[in-house]
């Protein structure tokens, strides 16, 4: 399964730091090859999880009329984030963000690959104590797929509008809504260009407590 695809030539400083949110340089009309695709699950099954149950499932939706399904869903998700009081903002790089979002909620239905990562189990109103293994278990391999993914020239971004209709989706996909539990939908695609750079972000200053919580600006 491993060595299929070619490989960018990035350290691991740069994969960590360049693989970012993409939509509008997603390909749509550029077909990814299902060996690649399972290369990125075998990255991702490398993830750690919790108490080592590698409960993780991966669904990968390339049918036209599922697709066609999920994105339904997840435009119905997208309208009603969009139309919530106060998700209009005047900030030049979250005006930016939104316009990137709705530019992917009117195309997600030609992007060739939809991913929904899935875990077993439910942790509907549990105690933080109780989610935080299945969370902690299921990210770690979401963020691998999309290293994974990064690396071999495929875009992606982590999106979760179609999850305001989890059991809807479910019932789509077959998925076992009551013992099954899905994290995302990562739309998946070759894309435009290979370069990215890294993303600006807050002095790391701003972000670390050291030794108990100080106020930060």
């Amino acid at each position: 399964m491993m060595g299929f695809s070619q490989m960018l030539d990035l350290s691991p400083d740069e994969l960590l730091t360049t693989t970012r949110a993409v939509r509008r340089r997603l390909d749509l009309s550029r077909p990814v090859d299902r060996k690649i695709l399972e290369e990125c699950v075998s990255i991702a099954q490398q993830a750690p999880t919790a108490s080592n149950r590698q409960d993780w499932h991966f669904v990968i939706v390339t049918d036209e009329e599922k697709r066609k399904g999920l994105s339904m869903l997840y435009k119905r998700g997208a309208d009603a984030y969009f139309s919530r009081p106060g998700q209009l903002s005047s900030d030049p790089i979250q005006m930016r963000v939104k316009r990137s979002a709705e530019y992917l909620v009117e195309h997600i239905q030609e992007v060739p690959v939809h991913v929904i990562p899935c875990i077993r189990g439910r942790t509907d109103g549990l105690p933080a104590v109780a989610q935080a293994p299945k969370w902690g278990s299921i990210f770690p391999a979401v963020w691998s797929f999309m290293l994974a993914a990064r690396a071999r020239g495929l875009g992606t971004t982590l999106t979760s509008f179609h999850l305001a209709y989890e059991r809807e989706a479910a019932s789509l996909l077959d998925i076992p809504y009551d013992q099954v539990m899905q994290a995302c939908l990562l739309p998946v695609a070759f894309t435009k260009g290979v370069y990215f750079k890294p993303a600006p972000r807050n002095d790391v200053s701003k972000m670390i407590h050291w030794n108990r919580w100080d106020a930060k600006s």
